[in-house]
């Protein structure tokens, strides 16, 4: 159960939201910057999960403070996978699933029991607004 939980909570903090995987439109105010990688590989940024995180388990500013680096580690390390375009979706969720299990026990760790509760809950359900993908390629529109 454990690991299904770590799996869960991996998966959702690793997958991108779908509106945020889109390709944004740009003005022309826009024009001259360019997408983050991060965006290019359809992963929803730090602060984005964070926040998430934050309003469905209510945490604490100190306790954001604590989980930010946590979900930056793993971020950059799916980043990285989604990004290599040799390997098949099988083999980048098969390299991010320890680090998945290690960010989601860390993360726990700073938890109270009450927002562990939710935590539970939160992942037995769909939870698209913390899905994306590791195929390296945007949500369709």
């Amino acid at each position: 159960m454990n690991r299904y939980r770590s799996f869960t909570l991996g998966t959702a903090l690793l997958f991108a939201l779908a509106a945020h995987a889109q390709q944004p439109t740009t003005t022309e105010a826009d024009a001259g910057k360019s997408v983050s990688s991060s965006q290019g590989a359809g992963l929803p940024p730090v602060e984005r999960q964070l926040q998430v995180l934050t309003e469905k388990l209510s945490l604490t500013a100190e306790q954001q403070d604590k989980i930010k680096p946590i979900l930056k580690e793993l971020h950059d390390a799916t980043e990285k996978l989604a990004l290599d375009k040799s390997l098949s979706p099988e083999e980048r969720l098969s390299k991010v699933r320890p680090q998945r299990y290690m960010a989601d026990e860390k993360i726990r760790v700073i938890l109270n029991d009450e927002q562990k509760k939710k935590l539970d809950q939160y992942e037995q359900g769909p939870h698209p607004e913390m899905h994306g993908n590791l195929n390296g390629m945007t949500a369709p529109q």
